[in-house]
């Protein structure tokens, strides 16, 4: 749901052998201590990699910790990391072989039982953490994670010595190398287990930066000077400053005060104001993101009636909201996952998301309506309200029904609602990919009982294919299948796919090598300091 990543899936009889790619390294300016400062927010949970399935804490983690494999900035193409090796000849069973000497930022070694013990501790019941469905995949996992179990260790991890550890899958699950760059899967220092509440306050990873300070304004990263990655900082500190306007992050950067956001306002995107005022001190790509609105399963008049959700779709002209409003700062959707993601193709939504106000009057029609006025629910601490807007005008002016625009305070209270089921009408979806795969953009979403499954969906078929795709033996048949599952979605439409955003980013003009990659995020371990 958030992050940075991924590399090609494994098919059978394969073996795992990326190369790690050389990366220079280098001071800012005139070797002067450098730091810089970059938007932050207010992370929903502590900083524990297993339990951060959020943005706000999720880029941080992304400089704190290391895991196994690491993503080429431009190309998302996976290299080793603390891993060697990593081998499978049937897609269940995996020899993991770590580099030696790869340190923790209390000096302590990275080695596999501190991958195993990270895991089972993620996938424990007991221990609620928020990424525990990453871990499913495990064999043993749905024993350890079930209701009350008392079980704690996974059948399916074993440590064979300090940095040699096997894992078996519960199905054999072809993209699993792919999976294991999100942090998700972070190893956690023997510190950890003593004190996981102290280690939330105080995260100490094996990443290029280290935690020094937080609270709710602002979080302090200093880099790490043992760091054994192939590519060291080049400023000595990061500041994740709290912003809970987009509006006032902008303005501080385009007057220097503010060195990184990864956040333009819609208003400055309109007629590309935004790189008027920047110029080569800003940058726009595509990224592995994607945005949609859930019809609401707490709606009775959305839940029981598919008609009613194809006349609204088809209400939505996407391509004069992302030119008007999002200046061409995205790309309208008709499928679940963008074309930059391997094994999508951008078509699965077919006429449901073409714009076609006498089709969709038509069906809107055949429904019977809808009772009231219809709501869009977004998060009123980012720039959603402008676009939100557009798509009630667009589904007012198309069949004629009344809609508004509600804004929880922050993005922390939007979630607190849905998961309170207490958001009528439509409610606002991002999704910006764990790993370069279709799967990561429908099984989060849209298996039954998944954290981010805000429309409740279930159906059989539709897991039943993604179990299918997951054993493949070539990435060809598991694209296919997966592809048959997406169409499941089209045929009942539980969410409604609007646009790809791509990343529109700003700094200040102390910055150089500026890099964003295909998540989204900025590479903290290339930006330098003039």
């Amino acid at each position: 749901m958030r992050k940075q990543f991924r590399v090609a899936a494994a098919t059978s009889a394969a073996v795992l052998a990326l190369a790690m790619t050389a990366c220079g390294s280098g001071s800012g300016g005139s070797g002067e201590s450098t730091g810089i400062t970059v938007r932050g927010c207010t992370p929903k949970n502590s900083l524990i990699p297993g339990n951060t399935t959020e943005t706000c804490g999720g880029n941080m983690l992304e400089a704190i910790t290391s895991q196994l494999i690491r993503y080429n900035t431009e190309t998302s193409a996976p290299e080793m990391d603390i891993a060697e090796s990593i081998e499978t000849s049937d897609n269940v069973h995996f020899t993991v072989k770590l580099k030696q000497g790869y340190k923790f930022h209390d000096g302590t070694e990275v080695k596999a039982e501190n991958f195993v013990k990270a895991w089972n501790y993620t996938a424990a019941y007991a221990n609620g953490q928020g990424g525990a469905s990453f871990m499913s995949v495990f064999k043993g996992a749905d024993v350890i994670g079930a209701e009350g179990a008392t079980a704690t260790e996974m059948d399916g991890l074993k440590v064979v010595d300090d940095y040699t550890f096997t894992i078996e899958t519960a199905t054999p699950v072809s993209n699993l190398p792919i999976r294991l760059g999100y942090t998700a899967f972070s190893p956690l220092p023997d510190s950890f287990f003593a004190d996981p509440e102290a280690y939330g306050k105080m995260p100490v990873g094996s990443g290029p930066f280290k935690f020094v300070s937080g609270d709710n304004q602002q979080y302090v990263l200093e880099k790490f000077a043992d760091y054994s990655g192939p590519e060291a900082a080049k400023v000595d500190s990061i500041t994740f400053r709290v912003y809970t306007d987009s509006q006032a992050a902008y303005n501080d950067v385009v007057a220097n005060q503010l060195d990184f956001t990864d956040e333009i306002p819609s208003s400055f995107l309109v007629d590309n104001q935004f790189q008027s005022q920047l110029g080569d001190r800003s940058m726009q790509r595509e990224t592995l993101r994607y945005a949609g609105l859930v019809f609401s399963p707490n709606d009775p008049q959305l839940a029981s009636n598919l008609k009613l959700r194809q006349a609204i779709s088809k209400s939505i002209d996407r391509q004069l909201v992302t030119e008007q409003i999002l200046n061409g700062a995205a790309k309208p959707a008709h499928g679940w996952a963008p074309k930059t993601v391997n094994g999508a193709t951008d078509t699965a939504c077919g006429e449901f998301c073409d714009y076609d106000p006498e089709a969709a009057k038509a069906l809107y029609d055949e429904s019977g309506g809808y009772s009231g006025t219809l709501t869009i629910t977004v998060n009123g601490d980012a720039s959603h309200r402008d676009w939100a807007e557009a798509v009630c005008n667009s589904i007012r002016g198309a069949i004629g029904l009344d809609c508004v625009v509600v804004a929880t305070p922050n993005f922390d209270e939007y979630q607190k609602q849905i998961k309170d089921r207490t958001v009528m009408g439509l409610m606002r979806q991002g999704w910006q990919g764990d790993y370069p795969s279709i799967e990561n953009f429908l099984a989060p979403l849209y298996q039954t009982g998944g954290e981010s499954n805000w429309a409740r969906y279930s159906n059989p078929e539709f897991e039943a294919l993604l179990t299918q795709a997951a054993a493949a033996s070539t990435e060809e048949e598991a694209n296919k299948l997966y592809g048959e599952a997406e169409a499941k979605l089209a045929a009942d439409l539980p969410t409604t796919p609007l646009w790809y955003p791509m990343t529109s980013v700003g700094w200040s003009n102390r910055l150089e090598n500026v890099a964003v990659n295909a998540f989204g995020g900025l590479d903290y371990s290339a930006v330098k300091v003039k």
